[in-house]
């Protein structure tokens, strides 16, 4: 009886230990902290700071927002979230990176979707982007809800065997 307890907490302790070995960080996703790289009276870009050399290029198209991410080779993922939801939307003001040493693995981004774009306020999800070496894409989308953040965290990290989602 000993035993099993005692393998049953270990691999309790192993679990947590393994998802624990993540961490947030941070980087600003706001118009005053990027650099303005292309704008015309419906459209702009932004360079935005990343981690480990990555970085975010945030675009901005009639009032529809999405997420590109920017590997450090300089190929561009783009993570497409206006494919996902049409009607007007904008990103948060950061980026919240989950990374296991210094490596990004996942990406996480607050979506503000218009309902019809009638005023009313908007509805704000949070979209879960796998990184691997070759790619970066939408895994899952978390509606809001109780414990919205936690629950994105906790998909990010296991995002890397997950299938691209498709728009």
């Amino acid at each position: 009886m000993f035993k099993i307890i005692f393998c049953v907490s270990l691999t309790l302790l192993l679990t947590v230990v393994s998802f624990a070995q993540n961490k947030s960080i941070y980087t600003p996703i706001s118009n005053d902290k990027c650099k303005t790289t292309t704008t015309s009276p419906v459209s702009g870009y932004l360079n935005c700071p990343g981690v480990s050399d990555y970085n975010l290029e945030v675009l901005d198209d009639d009032a529809r927002m999405s997420i590109n991410v920017v590997a450090p080779d300089q190929k561009s993922f783009e993570l497409d979230f206006w494919g996902f939801f049409r009607n007007f939307s904008y990103v948060g003001e950061k980026a919240e990176w989950r990374v296991k040493g210094q490596k990004p693995i996942a990406l996480i981004i607050r979506y503000n979707v218009s309902n019809r774009g009638d005023g009313k306020t908007p509805t704000s999800y949070l979209m879960v982007a796998k990184i691997t070496k070759s790619n970066a894409c939408v895994t899952d989308i978390v509606k809001p809800g109780k414990s919205q953040n936690l629950i994105a965290q906790n998909l990010a990290d296991k995002s890397s065997n997950k299938p691209c989602k498709k728009p």
